[in-house]
């Protein structure tokens, strides 16, 4: 059984052109072996999807989120109590 690929040109600028170099060299550092412009363009394809992912999963709702947002409005309002009992009078103005 053998593979077939079909490979296709596309048209990209020369400023393009010289990231995607970039790219395809930092790789190829990173990996120890030599690496195509088809690997670099993968390698930028699967990083994208995996931030997709990371994103997905940080903007997951949390358990416990409302009590403990509840918890924090309490502490400040039982803050702002005790800020009024310690300066009084001093900080109202005058009508």
């Amino acid at each position: 059984m053998s593979i077939i690929i079909f490979m296709t040109t596309i048209a990209v600028s020369e400023d393009v052109k010289r990231k995607l170099l970039k790219v395809a060299s930092e790789l190829q550092l990173k990996v120890g072996h030599r690496v195509d412009l088809n690997e670099a363009l993968n390698f930028l394809i699967n990083q994208r999807e995996k931030n997709v992912e990371l994103l997905e999963e940080a903007c997951k709702p949390t358990v416990g989120v409302e009590e403990t947002l509840e918890e924090l409005r309490m502490e400040r309002k039982h803050d702002e109590i005790r800020l009024e009992r310690k300066i009084g009078d001093r900080h109202k103005r005058p009508d």
